[in-house]
Parts: C-alpha cells; sequence; structure tokens
C-alpha cells in the first residue's frame, strides 16, 4: 500500500509543471489566477475537517503563530509567481528541476544562521549548483527567454525553502488544518492583490481553462501531497524526502511524453546532477545526528525537511509538502 501512495504521490506532484505548462499554452488561463484558485481550493479543502472538529482552533491563533504565517504566505504567494511564470520561459524539467533545490536553500539558509552542515551537505550543494550551472548555461546559449525563466524558478525554489522554514516555526504550536488553512487563505488573498496589480484575469476562463486549474489542483495539491503526507504517519521522512525527488526525472518524462518537449543532452546531464545532490544533501542533512551549531550547542538531529532541530518538532516537514 505503501509503494501505491508513492507512485501516486511522485506522479501528483511530477504532473504539476507539465499541467501548468500545458494549461497555460492552449487556454487564456494566466499564471497567477492558478496560484490563486489552487490556494483558495485548497484552504477550503483544508478549513472543512477544521471547522467541523474544532471550530475554536482559529480563535485561538497567536500573535507570533500569525506572522510565521503571514512570513510562509508572502513566500509562497512570490514562489508560485516566479515558478509558475517561469514555465511560459523555460523547460517544464528544468523549472521543475531549478524550483526543487528547496532543499539546497534551506541548507545554506542554516548556513547563514550557525548551523554546522557534515561535509556531505556541503557537497551535496556543490553537486546541486553543478547542475545549476549547466542547465542555465545550455539555456544561456539558446535564447535570454529560457535563462530568464530558469533565473525565476531559481528564485521560487529559495522561495520555497523560506516558506518551509517559516512554516515551520509557525507549526511549532498550530495543526495541520489551521496552519495550512491560515496559510493557503493568506496566500490566496496576496495573489489576488498581485493579480489585480499587474491586470491578470483571475475568471472569465473558457472550460478547458477550468478543466486546467481543477487538474492542477487536484493532481498536484491535492492528490500529490496528500499522499505524502500520508506516508510520513508510517515512513520515516528520510524515505519520504528521498522519494518527493522523483518529481524532477518524472515531471521531465511527462513532459516528453505528452508536450513533447526535447531538450540539449546537456541539460539532461544538469538534471541529473541536481538530482544527485539533492539526494546527498537529504541524506546528510538526515543523518547530522549530535551535531554542534554555531553556537557550539549540540543538536539531536534533523527530523524535518531542512529544519533547525532545536525548534522547529517533526511535523514542520508538513509545512513543505505544499508547493509544487
Amino acid at each position: 500500500m505503501n509503494f501505491f501512495f508513492a507512485a501516486l504521490g511522485v506522479l501528483g506532484v511530477a504532473s504539476s509543471g507539465p499541467l501548468i505548462a500545458a494549461t497555460l499554452g492552449a487556454t487564456s488561463v494566466s499564471a497567477l489566477a492558478i496560484a490563486f484558485w489552487r490556494n483558495a481550493i485548497g484552504a477550503a479543502v483544508m478549513a472543512t475537517p477544521t471547522l467541523v472538529r474544532e471550530p475554536g482552533q482559529f480563535r485561538r491563533i497567536s500573535g507570533r503563530e500569525f506572522r510565521w504565517s503571514m512570513l510562509a504566505a508572502i513566500a509562497l504567494a512570490l514562489h508560485f509567481a516566479c515558478f509558475i511564470t517561469s514555465l511560459q520561459l523555460t523547460s517544464v524539467a528544468a523549472a521543475t528541476a531549478l524550483v526543487c533545490l528547496q532543499s539546497a536553500w534551506i541548507a545554506v539558509f542554516q548556513l547563514f544562521r550557525g548551523i554546522r552542515h557534515r561535509w556531505q551537505v556541503l557537497a551535496g550543494l556543490g553537486i546541486a549548483f553543478g547542475g545549476v550551472v549547466a542547465i542555465t548555461g545550455f539555456d544561456m546559449g539558446s535564447s535570454p527567454q529560457a535563462l530568464t525563466g530558469d533565473l525565476l524558478a531559481m528564485a521560487g525554489g529559495a522561495l520555497a525553502g523560506l516558506y518551509t522554514l517559516a512554516g515551520g516555526k509557525a507549526r511549532q504550536s498550530m495543526s495541520t488544518g489551521t496552519y495550512t488553512t491560515l496559510c493557503y487563505g493568506m496566500c490566496a488573498v496576496l495573489v489576488a492583490l498581485m493579480a489585480l496589480l499587474w491586470g491578470q484575469p483571475l475568471a472569465g476562463f473558457e472550460p478547458a481553462g477550468w478543466l486546467g486549474i481543477a487538474a492542477i489542483t487536484v493532481c498536484a495539491q491535492l492528490v500529490g501531497h496528500t499522499a505524502f503526507n500520508h506516508l510520513l504517519a508510517t515512513m520515516s521522512p528520510l524515505i519520504v524526502s528521498m522519494i518527493i525527488l522523483l518529481e524532477i526525472p518524472g515531471a521531465a518524462l511527462l513532459a516528453a511524453l505528452f508536450l513533447h518537449e526535447t531538450l540539449p543532452g546537456g541539460t539532461y546531464a544538469g538534471l541529473g546532477l541536481i538530482l544527485a545532490g539533492l539526494a546527498v544533501v537529504v541524506l546528510g542533512q538526515r543523518n547530522g545526528k549530535g551535531q554542534r551549531d554555531g553556537r557550539g550547542r549540540r543538536n539531536p538531529g534533523r527530523r524535518g525537511r531542512g529544519s533547525d532541530p532545536q525548534e522547529d518538532p517533526p511535523s514542520e516537514y508538513l509545512a513543505g509538502l505544499g508547493t509544487d
């Protein structure tokens, strides 16, 4: 059964890039409309069981929880704006691989926070960013538009890392339903404001456009991330982290099959380097038990996705499963 949920989760998140690219290319749906409806629907779905079981949770949200949730929502809104726009400028395979650098960016952010990493994590970062150089180098030679798309996807990955870290702080004392409802809801409002500012419509699309929005929301948000959330209850976070990395080759394969996307051999080599580097980063972070941080204090081990183990609980892992 775990294999079934793992396959379902990988297929769900890997379909995000190809579905978004197909919807943007074949319909009048705007990039921010996809981000808005995905988060608005996600907030509504997550709010329903929480309101039924314990509606008082929302009245007990503290100022600290609200501030961290707001920071996470801002990062998530900007993440979607960057990533979805990048799919209009560069290949699905490149955009997905570059935005999946989320785990690497978290490790970089932790370095600035004074957290020491094992040498394996630093080596993995070097390998992953070597893949970035390969992809952007080939795209630089193909067109300035593709390079711009690559840079937007990289920014989307960094913002996803910030979203995960901020969400981990909020999740210290918030349930999954309360946090995701608040974060997705605020993200939807922020995206709506951006759409108003940039003149992108949020409605008035043809049936095919609405079908695309529904497919993206159901496949990537509800099916994909729900499957991974289920696996976290039955499998170790380390194994789930490694399974999630299959989104990179999965998206490339789906784009090749259904969008007939072909890439230079060097780009595929870059995808492989990013995948290998992120795998080393994840393994290094999970095995870093007994380390000391930059202030000389002993860390019990990393249990969430790139989290600070002294401050973030294992449930912080759930905060990182709502991006791509």
